[in-house]
């Protein structure tokens, strides 16, 4: 077998065998999109807290119904309710600070406003929030995008769209 040959065979074996997904991730991914499509409709949103430190983005926010992938990073405005976990960022008591809710899963009703928010700590444009109420769904609702992923509090899981002013 020439050497072209054999580099083709092992590109060939590689390739099929990053494409054969691993059976447990597409099952937790496959509960997950059932789980997501047999969401009560209605007037509200889905959101995911989503916390890294000295930004000012509250997190990730979607439709009943529509998966993750759908949903936008957003800065809630907080002039008539506020964000679940507006605590300060270093308590003189020692008790839960501001972040604290990170991962959490809560039902929210408000509106996007149509404004873009520009978080310079982050250096994102994103779209602005008016929250009015919300409620807790899940302390732990697991992973957000895809069963592999890893937070690490330092970035973001994907990438941003900017929706520049």
């Amino acid at each position: 077998m020439s050497r072209l040959s054999s580099l083709l065979l092992a590109a060939t074996l590689l390739l099929s065998l990053a494409s054969c997904a691993d059976p447990m991730i597409q099952q937790q991914m496959d509960a997950r999109k059932l789980q997501i499509n047999n969401e009560p409709r209605g007037d509200y949103f889905i959101g995911r807290r989503y916390y890294i430190e000295r930004t000012q983005f509250w997190g990730y926010i979607r439709r009943p119904g529509q998966s993750w992938d759908s949903s936008r990073l957003v800065v809630i405005n907080e002039n008539q309710k506020s964000a679940p976990d507006r605590l300060p960022e270093m308590p003189a008591d020692g008790g839960n600070a501001h972040g604290y809710d990170h991962n959490r899963e809560y039902r929210m009703w408000g509106r996007f406003t149509g404004q873009t928010i520009y978080d310079p700590n982050s250096d994102l444009f994103l779209p602005e929030f008016q929250l009015t109420n919300y409620e807790l769904i899940s302390p732990a609702p697991g992973w957000l995008f895809h069963p592999k992923e890893k937070s690490d509090g330092k970035r973001l899981l994907r990438f941003e769209k900017q929706e520049y002013p």
